[in-house]
């Protein structure tokens, strides 16, 4: 079993009055390095709604009545990682993941190569459908048969940063052969990472065919260990299905994690991870002996107290 690595997921929202600010972000990112943690990973939204009381639709709470709905903004997510890449160089970097609706492929695939870059090859570029309808409407993506152009989008993201070049004329995509250059500094280009929540037969073919990384999105549900197994089981079988030996599959999780100040009041069919300094540590002790390689951590509240005060979580549990 080799050590459990830590990935801090940055709170790169806000909603009004609130305003965000990206020196901010970086003190932020430096107190999860100081802490332990030994990557930084950014979603990919620009728009959401959430509401005064933290608790959002797409996060599998009803939103109470009367409550206030706010708009949720974020900062661009590869914007973000690409200052990391020069601010942080001690620190893996990821997107958790990139929605391949709101970018061309071909795009896509030279945004993650220059971070990888820049960042001297610790970048991972996590990648799915998207998960918000009105996120597309709003900005004028395409919103019809979006696993579909996932799956379209993925052929393209893995043949360019594979093999360098690619001519590709799709349902979806057309791709005029395209060369990969400037390089990064990996012949095969970053890993690619594909995050699940409870995927269907589609997905988890899509994952056992291109994924380098899996990603087991918990924290929508238990981020505790006794949930994981039966992830884990349903994207090992679909390896075996699709005849790729599992072992190859790198498993990753995320998790939603309360501290001390949160106002998060969980659904009923959501069970954070919380409690004492053992407690936490115990579990992610138990991920590592499941065979996880990684956990990361979304945090209530996202503050630098959080941060500090888990890092003694991770030293517990042997992680840093």
């Amino acid at each position: 079993m080799g050590r459990l690595k830590a990935g801090f997921i940055l709170p790169t929202w806000c909603s009004p009055p609130d305003q965000l600010r990206w020196r901010d972000l970086l003190d932020l990112a430096k107190t999860a390095e100081q802490a332990g943690f030994d990557s930084l990973w950014a979603t990919d939204h620009m728009l959401l709604e959430s509401t005064n009381a933290e608790l959002r639709r797409r996060a599998g709470g009803e939103v109470p009545p009367g409550a206030e709905v706010l708009p949720e903004g974020y900062m661009e997510v590869f914007s973000v990682l690409s200052a990391l890449a020069a601010a942080m160089p001690g620190m893996g970097l990821g997107t958790l993941v990139a929605c391949t609706g709101y970018r061309n492929p071909a795009l896509l695939v030279k945004i993650a190569d220059a971070i990888d870059e820049i960042s001297d090859g610790r970048f991972t570029l996590g990648v799915g459908a998207g998960d918000s309808e009105g996120e597309h409407e709003a900005f004028g993506f395409p919103v019809e048969n979006r696993v579909s152009r996932f799956e379209e989008a993925l052929k393209i993201i893995r043949t360019l940063l594979r093999e360098g070049r690619i001519d590709h004329q799709g349902e979806y995509y057309t791709i005029r052969e395209v060369e990969l250059l400037p390089r990064g500094p990996r012949p095969h280009g970053s890993p690619i990472l594909i995050g699940t929540l409870r995927p269907g037969p589609r997905m988890q073919r899509l994952v056992a065919q291109y994924a380098d990384v899996w990603n087991g999105w918990l924290a929508y549900g238990v981020s505790w260990p006794e949930a994981y197994p039966a992830e884990r089981d349903v994207v090992d079988e679909a390896c075996r299905k699709h005849g790729r030996e599992s072992d190859t599959l790198e498993h990753t999780v995320g998790l939603r994690v309360l501290m001390p100040g949160s106002l998060y009041t969980p659904p009923q069919h959501e069970r954070p991870l919380r409690g004492s300094t053992e407690e936490m540590a115990e579990a992610l002790r138990g991920f590592a002996a499941a065979g996880v390689t990684q956990v990361h951590c979304a945090f209530s509240p996202g503050t630098a107290e959080s941060v500090r005060e888990f890092g003694k979580v991770l030293k517990a549990a042997g992680v840093t």
